[in-house]
C-alpha cells in the first residue's frame, strides 16, 4: 500500500509539472503580456488624475470609478501614506477612489512616473502567473489661493496576475491571456 501511495504521489507530481509546462508562455507572448499589464497600468494612473481632479464632475469621477474598476481582481486593495503619520492605510479599490474624490484640497495634482516591471512572471500551480511593477506617484495639495499644501512622492508595488482564460465567439472557444492589477502596496513616501 505504501508503494501504490509513493508511486501515485510521484505520478501526480510529474503531471502537475507537465500542466505549468504547458502553459509556459512564448517569450513573444510574454512581450505582448508585459506590454498589456503596462496598459493597465498607465490606465489606472490616468483614471487616479481623473477621479482625484477637483474639476472632474461627480458623474464623471463615478463613471471612470467603474472602469478603473475593472482593472483589478476582486478583493483589491490600494495603500494610503502620508508624511505626516508612520501607519498605512489599506482600502478595497471603490473605496480608495471614494477618498480620493473626498480629499479635502481645493486642486489636487497626482503624476505616476517610472513605471517599471521589477519582478519577471512567475508561474504559479493553479496556472495563474505573478509580477509586480514598481510606480513613484508625485501628490501636490493645493489651497483655494492656488498655495502648495501639501506634497509628497510615494514609490508603489503593483500585483499583477495573468490568467488564461476562454471565450466564446461565433461558436467556437478561444483562448487568450488576461491582465488583472492585485493589491497596490506603499513601500516608501518622502517629500
Amino acid at each position: 500500500m505504501r508503494k501504490i501511495t509513493i508511486l501515485l504521489a510521484v505520478l501526480i507530481s510529474l503531471m502537475a509539472g507537465n500542466v505549468i509546462k504547458a502553459q509556459d508562455i512564448s517569450p513573444e507572448r510574454k512581450q505582448a503580456i508585459d506590454s498589456l499589464a503596462l496598459e493597465k497600468v498607465r490606465d489606472l494612473s490616468k483614471y487616479v488624475s481623473i477621479i482625484g481632479s477637483k474639476s472632474t464632475p461627480w458623474s464623471e469621477a463615478n463613471r471612470v470609478i467603474d472602469r478603473a474598476e475593472e482593472l483589478f481582481m476582486q478583493g483589491a486593495e490600494m495603500g494610503v501614506s502620508s508624511l505626516y503619520q508612520s501607519d498605512i492605510l489599506y482600502f478595497k479599490v471603490r473605496q480608495y477612489f471614494e477618498r480620493l474624490m473626498r480629499l479635502n484640497y481645493d486642486r489636487v495634482e497626482i503624476e505616476w512616473y517610472k513605471i517599471e516591471y521589477v519582478s519577471d512572471l512567475q508561474a504559479q500551480p493553479d496556472g495563474t502567473y505573478v509580477g509586480v511593477i514598481t510606480i513613484f506617484q508625485r501628490f501636490k495639495g493645493f489651497d483655494a489661493e492656488g498655495n502648495l499644501v501639501y506634497e509628497d512622492t510615494t514609490k508603489k508595488d503593483i500585483t499583477i496576475y495573468v490568467k488564461r482564460k476562454e471565450t466564446q465567439i461565433g461558436g467556437r472557444l478561444i483562448g487568450f491571456w488576461d491582465v488583472l492589477l492585485g493589491d497596490v502596496r506603499v513601500k516608501e513616501t518622502r517629500k
